[in-house]
């Protein structure tokens, strides 16, 4: 229980009375436990817990007291491990801190696959404001690939592109990309081709598998 293992000094409004860790707290038959349903609790809709809160004052050495609102959450079910969360707000209700627990976490887990899926590593430009601005318009951009390539699926199913060594089922986001940018070429090749003799026709067998090619390219 690595959140309640910071909670070593943790007092109460009595600077002499110390509180008794927040891990002992589990063990404890006069723990208060308080029953709770919360929305997307680790990937699972309307989990029920439990939990005990209370305030305290956080205490390090050379450091002026804080107070907080501890809450210690455990899973009735025993298949997830305790946690135990801090909020300088004390009169904040548990089932707030516990919320914007959750909405951080989908936060953190949206950046987490979108640098194991997509790639997406920290922005390196030297103005703060293009640092700020860079990430969310991947997002976006991702976002409208995905609705672009949706409607080019609902048209004509997408075939994901396989090898002899990786197989796919359904198709990726590198398909998705290669579906759109294919469509982006079609219609430009159309509007702004010109009417002029200098030109090399290419036999639409060859356009389509330079197409394919640099439609999946990095």
């Amino acid at each position: 229980m690595a959140a309640a293992a910071r909670c070593r000094s943790l007092r109460c409004a009595d600077p002499g009375q110390a509180r008794p860790k927040v891990a002992s707290l589990l063990n404890d038959p006069t723990t208060r436990w308080r029953r709770h349903t919360v929305p997307l609790w680790y990937s699972q809709i309307n989990r029920t817990i439990e939990f005990a809160s209370g305030t305290a004052l956080w205490y390090r050495a050379g450091i002026a007291p804080v107070p907080i609102r501890w809450v210690l959450v455990r899973d009735p079910d025993g298949v997830l491990e305790p946690q135990a969360f801090l909020c300088t707000n004390t009169e904040t209700e548990p089932a707030d801190i516990l919320g914007w627990f959750i909405m951080r976490w989908q936060v953190e887990l949206t950046f987490e696959e979108t640098r194991a899926h997509l790639g997406v590593e920290t922005q390196r430009q030297w103005s703060d404001l293009a640092i700020l601005r860079t990430t969310p318009a991947l997002l976006g951009l991702f976002s409208i690939v995905c609705l672009w390539a949706h409607d080019i699926n609902a048209a004509t199913a997408l075939i994901p592109r396989t090898a002899a060594w990786y197989r796919k089922p359904v198709p990726t986001f590198s398909d998705a990309i290669a579906a759109v940018r294919r469509q982006i070429w079609e219609h430009q090749n159309i509007f702004m081709s010109r009417q002029s003799r200098d030109c090399v026709q290419i036999p639409r067998e060859i356009w389509n598998r330079m197409a394919d090619a640099l439609a999946h390219a990095a």
